[in-house]
This record gives structure tokens, C-alpha cells and sequence, in this order.
């Protein structure tokens, strides 16, 4: 079991920062569980353009209001507690926050910490020695006994 609180993250190496968002790091590809989990503010007022060309990323808005558009298609979507994204098809996709916006977002292969955007706001693919270390082989679900 692995416990974190976000505020133990702050200034860490964890605790990345551009002039639009900042986003911590609770869970890299060096827990060796399969994803990564980073808790990322877009600042208010901002836009931001990302595309994980080699990533699938799922992004739930747990708090303020903005705009997605899918830069693909040109479809803009509502950003508000309670809306999730999913990016399964690498979608090049432009944040534009209203608010600050807090987003709880999950990565697939795992981020490492050590990528950067490039001049294309994509994330290279970087793996990690023992990061599959922890690949679940069944359910381990304890049972109570009816009386």
C-alpha cells in the first residue's frame, strides 16, 4: 500500500510546472502498476494544446469550468465537475479554462516524470526499468462468511 498527500508532493520533482498548468505526480511508471496518476490545475484564463501521441489518457474534471475542443474534429465540449475525457484515439485536443480548472488524470503506458512536451505538445514515449513489476495476475477479494 502506497499513501500520498498532494501537499507532500509540492517542489518535489514530482511537482511540474509550465505557465499554464502544473501538474503532481501521486503514482509514475516506478510503482510499477501500469498507469501513472496526476493531480493537474490549468490555470485560469489560459489555453493549453496537448496531444499523447504515444499515451491514452483519461481525464476526470473534479473542479472549475472551461472548454475541450478535439482539434482533430473541431467538437468543443463543456469542462465541469463531473466531466470525464477520454483520449483513446491520441486526439490533439486545446484546454481553454474559464476557471481554475483541477483535473485527476490517468495515463497509460505509465509517464515516468522525465518527459516534456515537445514543440508539437507531445510527450515521448520514455520507459522505466521494473515498471511492470506489479501487473495483477487475479483478484485477491477477502469474503465474509454469512452467520
Amino acid at each position: 500500500m502506497q499513501v500520498t498527500n498532494l501537499n507532500d508532493l509540492n517542489g518535489t520533482e514530482r511537482d511540474i510546472q509550465s505557465e499554464t498548468w502544473r501538474s503532481r505526480r501521486m503514482v509514475l511508471a516506478r510503482e510499477g502498476v501500469g498507469f501513472s496518476f496526476h493531480d493537474t490545475v490549468i490555470y485560469a484564463g489560459t489555453t493549453s494544446t496537448f496531444h499523447y501521441a504515444n499515451h491514452i489518457e483519461a481525464v476526470y474534471c473534479v473542479q472549475g469550468e472551461g472548454t475541450l475542443t478535439n482539434e482533430v474534429t473541431g467538437e468543443v465540449h463543456e469542462l465541469k465537475d463531473g466531466t470525464m475525457y477520454l483520449l483513446d484515439g491520441h486526439e490533439k485536443h486545446t484546454v481553454r479554462a474559464t476557471t481554475e480548472l483541477r483535473m485527476a488524470c490517468v495515463f497509460n503506458p505509465p509517464v515516468t516524470g522525465r518527459e516534456t512536451h515537445d514543440e508539437n505538445g507531445i510527450y515521448q514515449l520514455v520507459f522505466e526499468e521494473g515498471s511492470d513489476r506489479k501487473v495483477p495476475k487475479k483478484a485477491n477479494v477477502e469474503t465474509e462468511a454469512m452467520a
